[in-house]
Order: C-alpha cells, then sequence, then structure tokens
C-alpha cells in the first residue's frame, strides 16, 4: 500500500462501510452528507450519527445540519458539536436562497465549533470562509472539485490557488470533495491539498496502485474472456 502523505477521508453513510474502509485502507477521517444519507436507506439521523461514531474510534467525521434558514442551522449544529470531539459539523456555504452562511460560519466558530463548510466552488467563497474562521480553531474547507469537473473545466488550477491561499490560514484544511476517480488522489496530494474525500467503491482500486500496464493489458482481456464464456455467446 502507497504511503500517502494527503489525508484520505472515506466518504459514505454506511456505519459498516466506515468500518470497511478504517480496517482495509489507510483512512484518517470520515465524511458523510444528505445525499449519501438517502441512499443508505438512513431513517433516524442521530442514531446513525452515534453509531458513526463508535465505529470511527475517534478519528475526525462530519455531519451536516439540515435546515436551510440560518437560526436552525445554528441550533442543530450546536447538538451536532456536542456529539464529540471529533466532529466537524458541515455548513454549506450558502441555503438554497443563495444566501451566504459566512455570518453563521463565523458564530459557530467564535463558539470554538470545528465546522466543514461545504458545497465549495470558487475560490471567492473559499476567501470569505478563511476569512470568517476563528484563530486556535480547527476546521475544514471542502471545495467539489469533481463536480467541477463534470462541467468540463479543469479543477486542478482552481485547487491549487485555493490551497495557496488556504495554507496562510493555520485554523483551516483545504479538502477536495466529490472525487471521481482515484487518480484524484494523486493529483490532490501532487498539489499539497490537505484532504481528499473518497468513496468505497473508488477506494477499492487502490488494488490496482503500482500495476504494470502491460499485465493490466492482459488482465483486461482475460476478463472479457471469462465474461463471454459465462455469457454463452458465441458468433459463429
Amino acid at each position: 500500500m502507497k504511503d500517502f502523505k494527503i489525508a484520505i477521508y472515506a466518504d459514505g453513510a454506511s456505519v459498516a462501510g466506515m468500518v470497511e474502509a478504517k480496517n482495509k485502507w489507510p483512512i484518517s477521517g470520515f465524511t458523510t452528507n444528505p445525499t449519501l444519507m438517502k441512499r443508505a436507506g438512513i431513517s433516524d439521523y442521530m442514531s446513525f450519527a452515534k453509531d458513526a461514531l463508535n465505529a470511527v474510534d475517534g478519528l475526525p467525521i462530519s455531519f451536516e445540519v439540515f435546515a436551510d434558514d440560518f437560526p436552525t442551522m445554528k441550533k442543530e449544529a450546536e447538538k451536532l458539536a456536542t456529539l464529540g470531539k471529533n466532529v466537524f459539523v458541515k455548513i454549506p456555504i450558502t441555503n438554497t436562497k443563495g444566501e451566504s452562511s459566512t455570518p453563521l460560519i463565523k458564530e459557530l466558530s467564535a463558539e470554538g465549533i470545528q465546522v466543514n463548510i461545504t458545497a465549495i466552488l470558487t475560490y471567492e467563497q473559499v476567501k470569505e470562509t478563511a476569512e470568517a474562521l476563528s484563530p486556535n480553531t480547527n476546521n475544514i474547507i471542502s471545495v467539489f472539485a469533481g463536480r467541477l469537473a463534470d462541467t468540463g473545466v479543469d479543477p486542478i488550477p482552481l485547487m491549487q490557488k485555493c490551497q495557496d491561499l488556504v495554507n496562510q490560514y493555520p485554523q483551516a484544511s483545504l479538502l477536495w470533495a466529490s472525487s471521481r476517480e482515484l487518480l484524484n488522489i494523486f493529483q490532490a496530494e501532487k498539489l499539497g491539498v490537505n484532504i481528499i474525500t473518497v468513496t468505497n467503491p473508488i477506494l477499492e482500486k487502490m488494488r490496482m496502485v503500482g500495476l504494470d500496464p502491460k499485465e493490466l493489458s492482459l488482465d483486461t482481456v482475460q476478463g472479457f474472456h471469462n465474461d463471454v464464456k459465462a455469457l454463452g455467446f458465441s458468433i459463429l
């Protein structure tokens, strides 16, 4: 297993998946989000959060607020923060109306709550977030590099610029979010990004790291051949 310098966080909403990730790969923390919880069929958020905390053995884990208005977001954030010292509270950079969450982030950070600001896609959002974080706190700024790549834009220049900025704020770590492939780990590490969050299906591909391309070519052909035999196809 390659010794990665970047902190790799497993992204998911399955407690069993968290345990698997922790046991199989070099995981430094965990992230969750409402979309992943919906896919996993989570019905009781607080019970899930407590089970997840037991499973991760003190490693950092992020839980997201659900509300869309800032007063309720604040109450949810304060409640989530009480679950453990390793909890980071995820706050979206805006609400659904496009109103900035920066004032709330500043309030929560001033209270000493560890925040993970999510759904960020611009340098300006990173800058305003970093400036809102209190000194002597520990926080995460999550930039959705994979989602930016989905628009046909190379996220690497943005991530490099953002990391250069975040390096000026000891209270913040930059996170490469919405990874799409294992290569993203190597790209993020090369840029000096602090953290990357990756789903278990992508982490499974770690077994391929370092494989000889010629051997991989043969393995691919053998896989096709085995599938043809299993299907029973015949052309002639």
